[in-house]
């Protein structure tokens, strides 16, 4: 039996919340979630160990910072941060991203953070 199909609006999505940091799964597939987190200053650096992340801005603009170099997103613009590699992500002004990573991903990886560590469970 198949199950019923729907479009998602990312438009509505973004506009369904305000706080930053805290990544809201819109839908899953073959293992990974698809999320949207809304971001303004300066995320602490991390790594994720087995899980990769892509990131998409949809609106404002949007870094992912390594040791190394830095990476500025605008809008349309995609990176994929490989698994092990230290990161931290940010946006002087405020930027809606969109999240591809396997389901159950913590969003500070190898760190507990009381104020940036999302719920798992946050869907809309």
């Amino acid at each position: 039996m198949s199950q019923a199909v729907e479009k998602i609006n990312l438009e509505q999505k973004f506009g369904s919340f305000q706080e930053h940091w805290r990544p809201k799964t819109i839908a899953g597939l073959n293992g990974q979630e698809v999320k949207v987190v809304k971001v303004q200053g300066v995320f602490p650096w991390h790594t994720h160990a087995v899980e990769e992340e892509m990131f998409l801005v949809w609106r404002g603009v949007f870094r992912v910072e390594f040791r190394d170099r830095v990476v500025e997103l605008h809008p349309g613009e995609m990176v994929v941060v490989p698994c092990g590699v230290e990161h931290r992500t940010a946006a002087d002004e405020e930027a809606e991203v969109i999240i591809f990573e396997p389901a159950a991903t913590r969003n500070t990886g190898d760190v507990i953070d009381e104020v940036y560590t999302a719920p798992l469970d946050a869907h809309i």
